[in-house]
Parts: C-alpha cells; structure tokens; sequence
C-alpha cells in the first residue's frame, strides 16, 4: 500500500486519565474514564474518539459511493456508537454500530449505498474481522 498520509498522536499522563494531542497541533483533548467504567467522567475517551473518527471516515466513504451511483445524498448523517466491555479471553473487546441517515433516497437504494462504502471505508477494512460492525440505515 502506498501510504498518502500519515496522523500522529501522542497519549500522555495516565492513559485513559491523560491527554492527548496531535504532532501538528491540531487536536487536543483531556481524558477521563467514564462513570459507566469506574471513573469521574469530565473529559472525552477513546471509545469516543474512535466513534468520531468512524463516522466521519464512513460518511466520506458513503458520499464518494454516492457520486459513482449519481445519488443525491443531501442531508446525509453517520452516528457512530462504540461500545466496551469485557471479552471471554479476560481483556476487552469493541462492538461498534453506525446509524446512516440518508433523508430523500430510497430504503433500498441507501441499504446498498451503504454497503458499498463498508467494503470502502479503510475504517471499515480495519476493523472486519476483528469486531462486531453493525450497520443501521434510517
């Protein structure tokens, strides 16, 4: 694979209960662990992050399909949910559903334009295989 750009960013402190922060200065954020996992919550957290980037990736995965089938996807949205939590092998596992709203196209159409960009999204490459991916189209 040629790589055509490389992020790069550094967690310091105490990992969850730390920081982090992009090498360009672009992004940074305090972590907090939430109060669903033990912790004082106040901050965002890796699940989120991952949630983020997930959907902005996938809705530029969904818009580029779009174009090559010439639908119109004004309006279009992707919810990114993660979820955590312990997994049989003792460490922790990720679940992740995408909700795609594409208001003006038809179920059908927007069921397929959707997955056409799973098989798209480098997210989405990443991740088949390894974690549950559930697609919801609204």
């Amino acid at each position: 694979m040629k790589v055509l750009y490389t992020a790069e960013a550094r967690s310091t402190g105490d990992g969850r209960n730390g920081k982090v922060a992009t090498s360009d200065g672009a992004f940074e954020a305090e972590l907090a662990m939430p109060p669903e996992m033990g912790g004082t919550g106040g901050g965002t957290n890796p699940e989120q992050l991952f949630a983020a980037g997930y959907a902005a990736c996938f809705h530029s995965a969904l818009r580029r399909v779009a174009r090559q089938a010439k639908a119109d996807v004004t309006g279009s949205e992707v919810t990114g949910r993660v979820g955590i939590g312990p997994n049989d092998a003792g460490g922790f596992g990720l679940t992740v559903e995408l909700i795609v709203a594409l208001p003006g196209v038809e179920h059908e159409l927007a069921s397929r334009l959707v997955e056409q960009a799973h098989q798209v999204c480098p997210y989405s490459n990443a991740t088949r295989g390894n974690i549950e991916v559930t697609l919801t189209v609204r």
